[in-house]
Formats: structure tokens, sequence, C-alpha cells
């Protein structure tokens, strides 16, 4: 570790949770580098920025773009565009990168497969089989769930009204908690800050095997506990209201709106195939690392 030379693509939300746990963990003698394309992320100061925009360099710009390093971090997502994840994979591999941890950060793409409701995850499993079709570069993929916040993003349509409750969630104000495929139907869902410890865990490691897949579980949950939670919130007096979006009116909806992004990904979450796992099978489990629940994410960000 002491001479790895790490580049981390991206600084959002996850590219910045993984940069801070790098730069508080790994030695100071690791050089940590995050390459983003234009505005200056508040970043650790041991972090290097490297200006530029991946996803529009050409292959051979990003092959050399990538020699130098013993470690490439994905946290560049579907939002770099499609072909994107494929193109940083084959640059990665061209380069002959030691260590490689792709944008993966989501949902179980082997057990969906290919030709699911959200089309752009066949370029997922396109990058798996490049992957797996070759020795020279160690990887490691992190299926992740959903980010916890997104439970309560109203646009995603899960809790609805909740983040617009006032101080505690105690104003007056409708909300609904919504069970995409049913109460019983479960999510995985991690936050990036545990997502960061992961990846961290995973490049300091020394006795860790690459190339397969690990799981991160902030916590497994069924909509009907996340709604009992959501009660549980708001306190007494208030009513909660609790829908059932079943799988086959979410996919009418689909079909009316083809192009819709949202509704798609509700079609596979209510669908409930490669979108849940047990925690105690999780990476963070097995290595004890601390992440955080539902519970704590709902005290953390909503009182």
């Amino acid at each position: 570790m002491s001479t790895s030379n790490i580049l981390v693509l991206g600084a959002g939300e996850l590219g910045t949770a993984i940069l801070h746990s790098l730069s508080t963990t790994l030695p100071p003698t690791t050089k940590i580098t995050c390459a983003v394309r234009s505005s200056t992320p508040s970043l650790p100061p041991r972090v290097t920025i490297l200006r530029t925009d991946i996803a529009s360099l050409a292959p051979r710009e990003l092959t050399q773009l990538f020699k130098p390093y013993t470690h490439i971090i994905s946290a560049l997502g579907f939002a770099a565009g499609p072909g994107t994840q494929v193109k940083i994979t084959k640059a990665v591999l061209e380069a002959g990168v030691t260590w490689y941890i792709p944008w993966q950060f989501g949902v179980d793409y082997d057990i969906i497969g290919r030709e699911s409701a959200q089309p752009v995850w066949d370029e997922q499993l396109d990058v798996r089989d490049l992957l797996r079709g070759q020795e020279g570069t160690g990887w490691m993929i992190i299926s992740t769930g959903m980010f916890t916040s997104f439970l309560f993003e109203d646009w995603f349509g899960v809790v609805v009204g909740l983040k617009d409750e006032g101080e505690g969630g105690k104003g007056k104000g409708e909300v609904k908690v919504r069970a995409l495929g049913g109460w019983e139907n479960g999510v995985t869902v991690t936050t990036p800050g545990g997502i960061g410890r992961v990846v961290t865990a995973v490049v300091a490691a020394e006795d860790l095997n690459w190339n397969q897949v690990v799981y991160t579980a902030g916590e497994t949950i069924t909509y009907g506990k996340l709604a009992n939670l959501v009660e549980g919130f708001v306190g007494e007096g208030r009513k909660v209201e609790r829908e059932d979006w079943n799988v086959e009116t979410l996919k009418k909806e689909l079909e009316a709106d083809p192009e819709n992004v949202i509704k798609r990904y509700r079609v596979v979450f209510a669908e409930g195939k490669g979108v849940s796992w047990d925690e105690k099978e999780t990476f963070n489990v097995k290595w004890g690392i601390e992440m955080q629940d539902v519970r704590g994410w709902i005290e953390e960000n909503l009182k």
C-alpha cells in the first residue's frame, strides 16, 4: 500500500465520500488523485485534483491517463452517458492498471440479467464480461443496493412528504409510504459514507481475494418496516398513508411513459430480484465495518 497511486474518477456525493475515507485511513505515502471535470469540490488537502473530462476523452487518451496509477476507482455513474462505463473499463485494462473498482455500486446485475426494465444496466453486464474475460487487472465489484437517501426523495416516490415536515418531522403535511411490490418486499440500502469505508477496506486489505463480487448493506429493509419507522418518527396523532404499488400497476405506468427513468427503477425494485440480500453475508459484516441503518439515517438527516 505504501507505493500505491490511486485515481478516483468523479467527486460527486459518492466520490467525495470515498476520497474522505481513503485520505483519513491510508498511510501518507499513498498518493490519492481525483479526476474532476470543472468545479473544485471540497476535498481533503492531501487529494490532488486532476481536471479532465473523462467522458469526452478518446479511448487512447484515457488509456494514457490511467497508466501511472496502481488503482482506479470509478465514482462516475450513469450521468456520465451511455458507453462511458465500458470505455473506462477498456482503458483500464489496456493501461495495465493493477487494481480496478468499477462503478458497480448498485444492485446485483448478474441476477437481474439483461433486458430488464432499466436498459442502461445492460452496460453494467458488459463491464463484468470484460473483467471476467481477462487476467491482467485485478477487479472488485461492490454491490451496495440503493443509496439510503433515495428512499426519502419525493421524486422516487417511496416516502413522500417527510423531508418537508419541518424540524423533527413534526409538521402537519401529509406523509405517504409506498411499497414497491408489496409490504414484505425488501430492498438493500447503503449510505455513501458506508460505501466509502468499504472501498477503503478493500484497497487497504493485504489478504483479500480480488476478482469477485462483494456485497454491502447499511440495512436490508422491508417496506413494511420502513413504514413503521416513518410512523414512529412523525409521532402519535399523525397519519402516515400507506399505498401498495404492485408490479402490474407500475408496469402499466411504465408502458404509458416508457422513457421515464424513475418509473423504470420502480418496476425493477418492485420485481424484487437482485435488489436485496442477507446482511449477515455482506463484506461490511464479515470485516467489522460500521454502517448506518435506516433509522440512523433518519435521525441524522431529518431531526
